[in-house]
């Protein structure tokens, strides 16, 4: 079972299928924060959330990513996670959520970091991707703050209601990150 220190007190680890009545339930907290910028939490109930917590479970056997709990304390404050590997062409997407209540105490760049470091050093992809909405400065802060290099705009690439949301692109080669930050 993966495990990574992000602070003292907050830790990653996987999603269990008893983690749904409680991951639901931050989510619920959280719709409106997240609506902007999350299409699928218009949505999510909590037969969703036991669906996502079982693709997790089967993400992971196919080694094919993996999705992550973001514990502090003994209680979820969030999530983080790979989109399906590429692996043939060593690539996946990372993707990240936090409770609003916990917002800008570097949580989520930490534990995005550490996400970076498996990917490139032990899976040893070659380059990893983070899309974030036009109109959300603290998740496209991310990407920039951990220097990854923004290459482009999606045009309306996700489906939110009626709208189309566009993807601010950013990318970063396993050549750029430093894993020995000794």
């Amino acid at each position: 079972m993966l495990r990574f220190a992000v602070t003292d007190t907050v830790h990653l680890r996987h999603l269990e299928s008893s983690d749904a009545e409680e991951l639901h339930a931050l989510v619920v907290a959280n719709r409106a924060h997240l609506l902007p910028w999350m299409p699928w939490a218009a949505e999510q109930d909590l037969e969703r959330t036991r669906a996502f917590i079982a693709l997790s479970h089967k993400q992971l056997a196919d080694d094919n990513g993996f999705q992550l709990a973001m514990v502090e304390h003994g209680r979820i404050i969030g999530a983080v996670g790979f989109g399906d590997v590429d692996w043939e062409n060593r690539s996946s997407e990372i993707g990240y959520w936090i409770d609003q209540r916990h917002e800008g105490r570097g949580l989520v760049t930490r534990a995005v970091r550490a996400m970076i470091d498996h990917a490139f050093g032990v899976w040893q992809l070659h380059r990893i991707e983070i899309q974030a909405a036009p109109g959300n400065p603290r998740s496209q802060a991310i990407p920039v703050r951990l220097g990854f290099t923004r290459e482009g705009m999606l045009r309306e690439c996700e489906r939110s209601g009626d709208a189309w949301l566009d993807g601010v692109v950013y990318g970063l080669l396993s050549a750029e990150w430093p894993l020995d930050r000794t």
